[in-house]
């Protein structure tokens, strides 16, 4: 049983000072969800529901305590340049006890920064979205468990391309 204990997160990787580690109230990961469609054939007695071998898009959130003003600056409209956002996180093996190294690295854009509502004697936080995902990595222990890039057309499961046939057939560049 592995249970996560601790997160920290860097919005930008360019300056390592920039820890999230006293602020961050919440982090979730993108949801990884395959597209499914339903079909009933015509001449058949009961539909079925077929994978489509694509994702869903990925959106990772996450919430901060306070007013973040690195952040604001983030904000998509004014930068259509993406960043990269590395999250890291402590998981505890029950059984054995020891702490392991989770690390999801992002590329992406701020694509939303919503605000609480703020109430007098209580902490005002901000949610915060990422949107244009291009590129993720889910790493566990040292050892790469997902990784998607978009431009590549690669999607790997413990570093083994899942699409290479596919992707050397349409022959498309980077991917093989």
């Amino acid at each position: 049983m592995y249970l996560m204990e601790a997160v920290n997160l860097f919005c930008g990787d360019e300056d390592p000072t920039k820890s999230k580690h006293l602020t961050i109230a919440e982090l979730k990961l993108p949801m990884l969800e395959e597209k499914f469609v339903d079909h009933l054939p015509g001449g058949g007695r009961a539909g079925v529901e077929l994978g489509m071998n694509v994702l869903s898009k990925l959106t990772p959130t996450f919430k901060l305590a306070g007013w973040d003003p690195d952040l604001l600056s983030q904000f998509g409209l004014g930068s259509r340049v993406r960043k990269v956002y590395t999250a890291y996180g402590v998981i505890r093996d029950k059984r054995a006890g020891v702490a392991l190294e989770s690390k999801a690295i992002i590329e992406a854009r701020l694509g939303k920064i919503d605000p609480e509502a703020f109430k007098r004697g209580e902490l005002q936080g901000h949610d915060y979205a990422l949107n244009e995902v291009l590129h993720y990595e889910l790493w566990f222990q040292d050892k790469r468990k997902f990784m998607f890039d978009f431009f590549t057309n690669v999607w790997e499961v413990d570093g083994v391309s899942q699409f290479a046939a596919e992707n050397a057939i349409l022959r498309i560049p980077g991917s093989i």
